[in-house]
C-alpha cells in the first residue's frame, strides 16, 4: 500500500462508518471490470484510467475519500485531485482487499 505525505491513511472500518453516518464521499478508482465483480456500497465511480477530478460530484460538505483494491491508486487520485485544485487528501489504505478482510459489506 502506497503512503506519500500529501495524503492521508483512513482505515476501511473508518470509511465505512463516515460513509454510513453521511460524513465520507467514497470515490472507487478501480476500473469497471473491477467494480463489475464487487463493489463498495454507496461509492461514486471514477476509474483511475480515464480520471478526470471534475468527474467527482460535489461532495457537499463530505469529507472526500479514495479507494481502489489495494491503496495504491487511491493515493494517485487524490494527489491528481490535489494538483487539479481540489482540497481531496484523504484515500482508503489497503483498499477493497482490507475493507473485506475486516468484514466489510461488499456489493457482488
Amino acid at each position: 500500500m502506497a503512503e506519500h505525505p500529501s495524503v492521508k491513511n483512513l482505515q476501511p472500518d473508518e470509511v465505512a462508518a463516515g460513509v454510513k453516518e453521511g460524513r465520507m464521499l467514497l470515490i472507487d478508482v478501480r476500473e469497471p471490470n473491477e467494480i463489475e465483480v464487487e463493489a463498495f456500497p454507496d461509492a461514486v465511480v471514477v476509474p483511475l484510467s480515464s480520471f478526470d477530478p471534475n468527474a467527482i460530484p460535489d461532495p457537499q460538505g463530505k469529507q472526500v475519500v479514495f479507494a481502489c483494491r489495494s491503496g495504491n491508486r487511491s493515493v494517485t487520485a487524490s494527489l491528481a485531485a490535489q494538483a487539479a485544485g481540489l482540497p481531496y487528501n484523504a484515500h482508503m489504505a489497503g483498499g477493497i482487499k482490507l475493507w473485506k478482510e475486516l468484514g466489510l459489506k461488499t456489493v457482488t
